[in-house]
């Protein structure tokens, strides 16, 4: 009964949407010891502490599937927690910064301090992403010598309270002549361990239905709405067959904006032919903090102007990531889940976006930050003045 259950923290009276339990309603959500312990209409108060949140939107936490977190260790990885704060993120996975060599100061400097949730897809590469600079580009997936299948089996088996799945960089440079034989590198790590693996989409070669081809279900396609050359979409602006294929199969299509991963032009022609993203993640980096990606929140909002619903956009940054990474505790608001909440005020407002390309895009709706719960703890919304300065101003 849940007049019988303490609470020690009742979010009050807001708006709830949980997809993952098919809530879609005014309630209140009570916390106890960290996690979920009811969500009901008039919850009883008794001596919980109070967050009204009557007129504001409240999500399950937020999960962003591919960031760059390894700060200070790499030339491009940022602060989990600064950028966390400000795009009300619970839980950031960093995909594939570190590798076999390097994963244990991910673990120990960032992971253990941070006070974000930290998972982290491991590199394929033993040395992780180590030279990914605006003049500095290496591609870690080039050299053969570097896919060391044991050694990233053995790794990731120790870490696998933090690891969640294997990553691997597919296109031009960051592969060269080797092309698919590093995926191929990644899903045999992944296969050992009953892991996804995430492959990055770049330049051509190999192609987008090259990769998408090889891939298998669970697995992650990052980078889905990157512009052309290797766009999802032909110059008739359709769908490519193979995601098509790909998605029958069970491959997930992910976001993966970054610096140079997504495009209004194929974004919005795939939407337009039925084909949205699985999940919405920022690829936040030292190159795309400032600008286009900024964070999960700007990018949820990019996509929520694309003409994607709202009750999608929250399945794209919740569910769906959970379910993506094998960890069934996060992304919703069911009884004993971890209490991770992001609270959003959805406002009119005249606003302009930019991709990647440089192409705008102009805007009406925007989710404002107005709090969050973070494994039970409140934390108070943080200013985003950049992002209300192009609203204002449709710079």
């Amino acid at each position: 009964m849940v007049s019988d259950v303490r609470f020690d923290m009742i979010v009050a009276g807001g708006h709830v949407i949980d997809p993952a339990n098919g809530v879609d309603a005014v309630c209140d959500i009570g916390v106890c010891d960290g996690k979920i312990a009811a969500v009901a209409p008039d919850l009883p108060r008794g001596d919980a502490a109070l967050h009204d949140a009557a007129g504001v939107l409240v999500f399950p936490g937020l999960i962003d599937l591919h960031t760059h977190v390894y700060d200070k260790a790499t030339s491009y990885g940022v602060n989990p927690d600064r950028i966390a704060r400000r795009s009300q993120v619970a839980t950031m996975v960093d995909a594939g910064s570190a590798g076999a060599g390097n994963y244990a100061g991910l673990r120990e400097f960032v992971m253990a301090r941070s006070e974000t949730r930290v998972l982290a897809f491991l590199n394929i590469s033993f040395p992780g992403i180590f030279a990914f600079d605006r003049e500095v580009m290496v591609g870690e997936a080039a050299h053969e010598t570097l896919l060391n299948v044991p050694r990233c089996v053995e790794l990731a088996r120790v870490n696998a309270d933090t690891i969640v799945g294997i990553k691997v960089r597919l296109g031009g440079a960051v592969s060269g002549d080797l092309g698919i034989l590093a995926l191929d590198k990644a899903q045999e790590a992944a296969t050992e361990l009953g892991l996804p693996v995430m492959c990055h989409v770049g330049r051509p070669p190999p192609s987008y239905a090259e990769i998408v081809a090889r891939l298998r279900p669970g697995d992650i396609l990052t980078h889905c709405f990157r512009p052309a050359p290797n766009a999802p979409v032909d110059d008739a602006r359709k769908l490519l067959p193979a995601l098509r294929d790909a998605r029958r199969r069970g491959v997930l299509f992910d976001i993966g904006h970054g610096m140079g991963a997504f495009g209004f032009d194929s974004a919005e022609a795939a939407l337009a032919d039925g084909f949205a993203p699985d999940t919405i993640s920022s690829d936040v980096h030292g190159l795309s903090v400032d600008g286009p990606a900024y964070d999960l929140l700007h990018t949820m909002n990019k996509l929520l102007n694309c003409a994607v619903p709202l009750s999608d956009v929250v399945r794209q940054v919740t569910a769906a990531p959970a379910r993506a990474i094998l960890r069934p505790e996060l992304g919703h608001l069911g009884v004993g889940a971890c209490a991770d909440l992001a609270l959003f005020r959805l406002v009119d407002v005249a606003l302009r976006f930019t991709d990647v390309t440089g192409a705008q895009r102009d805007g009406a709706r925007l989710l404002k930050p107005a709090g969050m719960l973070r494994a039970g703890r409140w934390c108070d919304p943080q200013p985003r003045p950049w992002e209300f300065a192009r609203a204002i101003g449709g710079g």
